[in-house]
């Protein structure tokens, strides 16, 4: 009796999901390695970065040395403001109108209070 065998194929399911395993496996050690080298070099990449911006801060003439000296505590990001703006300041219409509405409620309650009383206490 003869036996069967296969016909010679490509390699076996089984082999070819671990070869793929494998391989993702090894991909992944890589990107481990390459982020952990990215960590530790963190730290002189910013010392660097910040080296540099201090020369630069240094080299470049500031904005500031031309206008009239005023403490930093004084400085107002709304009028020296480095950066240009995006988009403009918002209307305050809606806040003025809710305004001026609640101050009429609240003199016309007063007005209502003072009345009261006045009928009330008979000066």
């Amino acid at each position: 009796m003869a036996m069967f065998r296969r016909s010679p194929r490509s390699a076996p399911p089984l082999r070819r999901k671990q070869e793929e395993l494998a391989r993702l496996e090894s991909e992944l050690r890589d990107k481990v390695d390459n982020l952990e080298r990215m960590i530790s070099e963190a730290p002189r990449v910013t010392e660097e970065a910040s080296r540099w911006a201090g020369e630069e801060r240094r080299t470049k003439p500031n904005a500031d040395d031309s206008r009239l000296h005023v403490s930093v505590a004084l400085h107002d990001r709304r009028y020296f403001d480095e950066k240009g703006r995006t988009r403009r300041p918002r209307s305050l219409r809606k806040e003025r109108r809710e305004g001026r509405m609640i101050f009429l409620i609240l003199v016309t309650g007063l007005a209502a209070v003072v009345i009261w009383l006045m009928s009330h206490l008979h000066f």
